[in-house]
Order: structure tokens, then sequence, then C-alpha cells
């Protein structure tokens, strides 16, 4: 079993780095998320699944007390793709 993550900085990152890699395996349904304003809803499975894993890595407390998991996805699935035409923005 991996050490959890104790550091905020590493907890920002990992969270970042398992969304990024949603986004990657996931490139045509987080557009037509975006698009259709249903993101969260249409990735559910694989958000549940990152935010599991992301979880199991990092303490606890710094997972809530960074706030990490939220920043990351507002940054990385919804910030990135700020291009993407969405009745949104």
């Amino acid at each position: 079993m991996e050490e959890q993550i104790l550091d905020p900085d590493r907890a920002t990152r990992l969270a970042r780095a398992i969304l990024s890699d949603v986004v990657l395996y996931n490139p045509e349904r987080v557009q037509l998320g975006i698009e259709r304003d249903d993101l969260f809803d249409r990735l559910a499975p694989e958000l549940e699944e990152a935010r599991t894993y992301f979880d199991s890595r990092v303490d606890a407390g710094v997972a809530q007390k960074s706030g990490a998991w939220g920043l990351a996805l507002v940054d990385v699935l919804v910030y990135r793709s700020r291009h993407i035409r969405s009745q949104i923005w």
C-alpha cells in the first residue's frame, strides 16, 4: 500500500493528473458534456472512480482542507475546455 499524501501541493498535483487522464481518455464525452451542460452526469462513473483513487492516496484532512479535488475539477475539466461552445458561458 502506498503512503498517504500529506502535502497539499502534492495532493493538488495528483488531483490535476488524475483528472487530466479522465479528459485525455474521454475527449468527445467532455466536449459533449460541456456543450449540453451535463458534463458531471456524463462522466459520473469515471469521476467516481477517479475520486475514489484520489481519496485512497490523500490524507482525508489534507484533501478536505486543501480543496484540491474541487479546484482541479474546475481547472482541468471546465477552465481548460473554455474554448468549447456552451450555454453556460
